[in-house]
């Protein structure tokens, strides 16, 4: 049996929890951080320390975000998105956890998915905690750096650029209590909220399986659930673009890119189960 095949079979049974991390939406023209894309990476994620450490740090990232959020709004689901919309819309999944920020799963037509690590599209007051969308800020960044100019060097996973110079570039506070605003994600050294942590194991350990799809599982923010999985007798199945820090605890290993796999599970799902009703 090929892998492709093992994957279906354990698929096709359905009650999968999908993980998905960043390598899902390369193929969308999202640069991932440990995959293929991002190997070029240079810069350091904005940690949260730094973030709320000064304003000057406020201002160098939103300054990047400000341009690369272009990026994110223009991005559409690739193929790997639709398939795992489609195999929920089959029956065939239990929920879907994903480590993107990008909405892209939801674009595509996947419902109720626990987004782990936020999402780009909101923006929230630290002070009063008032969540706002996204397009709000950038109007009003627009406004407020009327003339800016600045040269983008490269697009990072997080949405943001990286540019040489951000002089010049104004930032906003929160429009009702002129408190500090950030992305409603959570960054490098910020803890993923407790009770998206619980939901996401919940969903785990009364799954028929765990499928992997483009996460490198370097950090344990995704790590975990594998082991969960694995600890609970729970099937893993991976689907990625080279090697995962979870390949020995997978029962089914698919190396490749997800916009190509993915369409063809669905497409041998599809198949084989219009064979079965042929039969019958």
């Amino acid at each position: 049996m090929t892998d492709l095949t093992v994957l279906a079979d354990l698929v096709g049974d359905g009650g999968v929890v999908v993980l998905s991390g960043a390598g899902l939406s390369t193929e969308s023209g999202i640069p991932d951080y440990r995959g293929p894309s991002g190997l070029a990476r240079r810069a350091t994620p904005m940690s949260y320390q730094t973030f709320t450490g000064t304003r000057a740090a406020r201002q160098r990232y939103w300054a990047r975000s400000h341009l690369g959020w272009g990026l994110i709004a223009r991005a559409a689901p690739n193929d790997g998105h639709r398939a795992v919309a489609s195999l929920q819309a089959r029956g065939l999944l239990a929920g879907v956890v994903t480590q993107n920020v990008d909405g892209l799963h939801q674009v595509a037509g996947a419902r109720e998915v626990l987004e782990l690590h936020g999402n780009l599209e909101r923006v929230r007051c630290l002070a009063c905690g008032d969540v706002t969308a996204r397009s709000a800020l950038d109007h009003r960044l627009r406004a407020a750096n009327r003339g800016w100019r600045a040269q983008a060097t490269a697009i990072n996973p997080d949405g943001d650029v990286e540019l040489v110079d951000v002089d010049g570039f104004r930032i906003v506070d929160c429009a009702l209590c002129d408190g500090v605003l950030k992305p409603d994600v959570v960054f490098f050294g910020e803890t993923v909220p407790r009770d998206r942590v619980d939901a996401a194991f919940a969903l785990v350990e009364t799954a028929g399986s765990l499928l992997v799809l483009g996460s490198s599982l370097t950090v344990m923010s995704g790590y975990r659930f594998v082991l969960r999985a694995a600890k609970l007798g729970v099937p893993v199945a991976i689907v990625n673009d080279g090697r995962t820090r979870g390949d020995g605890q997978a029962t089914v290993k698919v190396d490749g890119q997800l916009g190509e796999v993915l369409p063809e599970l669905v497409g041998y799902l599809t198949d084989h189960a219009s064979g079965r009703d042929c039969m019958a």
